[in-house]
């Protein structure tokens, strides 16, 4: 079970995007693109294809602890990805800011069972 909130996808829209008044199609793009990502090896030929009912299985050891947080970064404005570079590095420490994360929760509060990141083009 992955986590979305409502709030948080909101608030991703705002401050990540520059989106002063995000609408529902703003929201909807937005979890696609999440989802789309994570589903991604699905779709394609490759050694690494593996559904979402295998990363549950392989990455939480416990069936009552069955929620994945889902982050994506980075969330960037188009104006922004056309002129700024960023590394493997900064994607991924954006990966594990509270302002990625898809519910309204500060991961820096707890402790990770595990984390599986999912990198798309050329890395």
């Amino acid at each position: 079970v992955n986590v979305f909130d409502n709030e948080a996808v909101y608030d991703i829209c705002k401050s990540n995007l520059e989106l002063s008044r995000p609408n529902y199609t703003n929201l909807n793009r937005l979890l696609c693109q999440v989802i789309s990502s994570m589903t991604a090896s699905l779709r394609f030929d490759g050694q690494l294809n593996v559904d979402i009912n295998e990363f549950q299985t392989n990455l939480v050891p416990y069936p009552r602890i069955h929620f994945m947080l889902t982050s994506f970064a980075p969330i960037v404005t188009a104006e922004k990805a056309m002129r700024e570079r960023q590394s493997v590095q900064d994607i991924t420490s954006a990966a594990f800011e509270p302002g990625t994360m898809m519910a309204k929760c500060d991961p820096r509060h707890g402790k990770y069972m595990a984390t599986c990141l999912l990198y798309r083009g050329d890395v």
